[in-house]
């Protein structure tokens, strides 16, 4: 049993890896396009910058085409981007060179559910967007081994997507149960990209509390895309700008509040070690 959940893991993984491989060429002009996806993704940068200050070191987990790793590089910070898509990290390399950025990023294939292969240095800040750590069904094994690479009083921001997504559920008005409950699966739901098959899995804020445990303290939980449709409506943007404009006041009113901030696309939740 054992062996055949070992290879489970590994076939997920590798076809994550090759999915979004084949999507890095096109990632950053979807990313760029996509104008609801921005709005989250500077949510996402407010709230980190926060508690991180200038001259720290971070360590990004899926780092995807460094969209983050640049912006964050060009703010002061050093970035350790790793990935498990070799397409990925050939871009975001590329980047690095570009914007002569060698001496704020360095970059490491490495899987999230291998760092212990990470060896040089202990960091700040732990950083992971957009539901990267949602393609496995161990986070808590990855939390935990999170601790020996934080510096004392380090930080973790993680940004996951939860079980549910209110903007989803309303489509079953429309008969698209399928697409409306697909978050509710307990043994993950089929997720495809660029024709490669994985397994997404869903998780509760207050499990991955509880996942924490007494190692950590929560410093702040936030929703997005409570309100704000979730990115793959991005042409909503479009057909209504003013509307889009009222719904991003409203959720920005909500976001850190409870429940709204469990019911989201997407909730990003920082804590700091404390032991």
């Amino acid at each position: 049993m054992k062996n055949f959940i070992a290879a489970e893991l590994a076939g997920q993984e590798q076809n994550v890896s090759t999915a979004f491989s084949k999507q890095s060429s096109s990632f950053d002009e979807v990313d760029a396009g996509n104008e609801i996806l921005q709005w989250m993704r500077t949510r996402v940068r407010e709230n980190v910058l926060k508690f991180w200050h200038k001259g720290e070191h971070i360590l990004e987990l899926n780092a995807g085409t460094g969209i983050d790793a640049i912006y964050f590089a060009q703010k002061g910070y050093y970035v350790h981007a790793t990935d498990n898509a070799p397409g990925m990290l050939g871009i975001l390399e590329k980047k690095v060179c570009e914007h002569r950025l060698q001496d704020k990023i360095t970059t490491q294939n490495c899987s999230f559910l291998e760092l212990k292969n990470i060896k040089e240095q202990k960091f700040d800040h732990i950083f992971s967007n957009f539901g990267g750590l949602n393609c496995t069904p161990k986070l808590e094994e990855v939390i935990k081994s999170f601790s020996p690479l934080l510096k004392p009083c380090g930080t973790i921001t993680l940004v996951l997507m939860p079980p549910i997504c209110p903007w989803e559920m309303l489509y079953a008005l429309k008969g698209n149960f399928k697409l409306a409950f697909r978050r509710f699966k307990r043994n993950g739901t089929p997720s495809y990209l660029e024709g490669v098959r994985f397994t997404t899995w869903y998780y509760k804020l207050e499990d991955v509390i509880k996942m924490l445990g007494d190692d950590y303290e929560v410093l702040n939980v936030r929703g997005l895309g409570i309100i704000v449709p979730p990115p793959f409506l991005g042409n909503f943007v479009q057909k209504h700008r003013a509307l889009f404009k009222k719904l991003i006041s409203i959720e920005d009113s909500i976001a850190t509040k409870a429940p709204y901030y469990s019911w989201a696309d997407h909730f990003m939740i920082t804590a700091m070690k404390i032991k």
